[in-house]
C-alpha cells in the first residue's frame, strides 16, 4: 500500500508527538482526514500503569492490548505495537490502521482515538469496549456462552455484517479487512458488535476487482482461493465472515481436535450436517432450545452460503444482511465449501 507524502510527514515530527493529545488534521489530494489526538508516551504509560501485566485486555500479532484511564477519566484501550526492524513488520500495520480508520466511521466499526509516536514507539488509543471481544466472551466458557442469548447472538451477526458492508461497498475506496475473526470483534457495553485490528487491512481502488498480496489471516478462517493464490477480493472477507457465523450460532471453534477424527473443522462438520438434514443440531447447547429454529438453521446455511469454494458464489454483505433479516429461504443455493486443510497449500 502507497501512502501519501502528507500523511508519512504528520509522524515525522518529534517534537510534536510528544506534545499531549494535541490535535493534528491532514489533508491530501483534496480528501480531509478525521482529526487524531497525539498522546505522549508518558501520558500512555501512566494511564495503563506502566503497561502492568494485570491490564493486558488482548494479545494480537503486532502487541499486546492494554486497558487505561487517561487523566480526564476516560478509559481507553492502548495498543502498543511490536516492530519487527528488519522487515518493519508492525510499522506498516500501524500505518495501515491509521490510514483504514482515517476516515470512516461507523456503528459498527472500533473507533480510534489517537495514536503515539515516540522514536521507535508506536501506539493506538481506541474506545474502551466493556465487553471485551467474541473468543473471550461467547466462544469462550460455557457459562460465558450461556449469557448470549439467541437475540443477543442474532443482533451481533447483523451488527457485524452491517460493518462489513460499509467497508465493502459504501467507502470509497473500498476496505478488505483481511482478519475477520472472534478476536477481531470487540463489544461495548450495551454488546454492539464492532469490527478491530484494521492492521492487515488493503484499500481497494475504484473498479479494482482484486490485488495480489502476501497471505495474512488466521488459518481457519482464511478463504481457500487467496490462501493457494494470494489474490484478494471481497468475497475473502465474506467467507471469514460465514466461518464467523457458525460459530456464533453453534458455540463450536473454527478448528477443534479429539482422539477419535483429529483435527477437524467447523466448515466442514456445518456441511456434513446440512447433507444430512441435521442443521438444528448444529445450534449451540448452551442455549438449552430458547430459539427459533428456523431463523437458527436459517443462519447455519447463510454461513455456508458465505464458505462456498467458488468465490463468485458467495453474496455481497448487503446481499447477506438482507439475508440475515428476511424470513425466507427460497432461493438460498448452497455448494460444497472451500476448505484450506493443508498449510502446504499457502503460497
Amino acid at each position: 500500500m502507497k501512502f501519501p507524502l502528507a500523511f508519512i510527514n504528520c509522524f515525522n515530527s518529534s517534537s510534536d508527538a510528544t506534545e499531549t493529545n494535541q490535535i493534528i488534521p491532514y489533508e491530501t489530494g483534496g480528501r480531509r482526514f478525521q482529526r487524531f489526538s497525539v498522546f505522549s508516551y508518558k501520558e500512555l504509560k501512566a494511564a495503563t500503569h506502566g503497561f502492568r501485566a494485570s491490564n493486558i485486555i488482548g494479545e494480537g500479532g503486532f502487541g499486546s492490548v492494554y486497558k487505561g484511564r487517561l487523566q480526564d477519566g476516560t478509559f481507553v484501550a492502548v495498543k502498543v505495537v511490536s516492530i519487527e526492524l528488519e522487515s518493519m513488520r508492525g510499522e506498516r500495520e500501524f500505518i495501515s490502521e491509521i490510514t483504514a480508520l482515517s476516515n470512516i466511521r461507523h456503528e459498527n466499526l472500533v473507533t480510534l482515538r489517537g495514536y503515539c509516536v515516540e522514536g521507535d514507539k508506536r501506539l493506538l488509543v481506541y474506545d474502551y469496549m466493556e465487553n471485551n471481544c467474541l473468543s473471550q466472551t461467547l466462544l469462550g466458557e460455557e457459562l460465558n456462552r450461556s449469557k448470549f442469548t439467541w437475540e443477543l447472538r442474532r443482533e451481533i451477526s447483523k451488527g457485524i455484517a452491517k460493518g462489513l458492508s460499509y467497508l465493502h461497498e459504501e467507502v470509497n475506496p473500498h476496505i478488505v479487512h483481511r482478519d475477520i475473526k472472534a478476536s477481531n470483534i470487540v463489544l461495548d457495553q450495551n454488546f454492539t458488535p464492532k469490527i478491530a485490528d484494521f492492521g492487515l487491512s488493503r484499500l481497494f481502488p475504484k473498479n479494482i476487482s482484486h490485488i495480489t498480496t502476501r497471505i495474512a489471516g488466521t488459518l481457519g478462517y482464511l478463504s481457500p482461493e487467496y490462501a493457494i493464490s494470494g489474490h484478494l477480493t471481497r468475497k475473502s472477507d465474506v467467507y471469514s465472515f460465514g466461518v464467523l457465523l457458525l460459530e456464533i450460532v453453534s458455540g463450536y471453534p473454527v478448528i477443534a481436535f479429539d482422539i477419535e477424527r483429529g483435527e477437524h473443522f467447523l466448515v466442514n462438520k456445518a456441511w456434513e450436517m446440512y447433507n444430512n438434514g441435521k442443521l438444528l443440531e448444529l445450534v449451540d447447547p448452551v442455549l438449552n432450545g430458547e430459539f427459533c429454529g428456523d431463523e437458527a438453521v436459517r443462519f447455519l446455511k447463510i454461513g455456508l452460503l458465505c464458505v462456498q469454494e467458488i468465490a463468485s458464489l458467495r453474496p455481497k454483505m448487503s446481499a447477506v444482511i438482507k439475508l440475515l433479516s428476511s424470513n425466507m429461504e427460497e432461493g438460498i443455493n448452497i455448494t460444497q465449501p472451500g476448505i484450506l486443510a493443508d498449510l502446504k497449500m499457502l503460497k
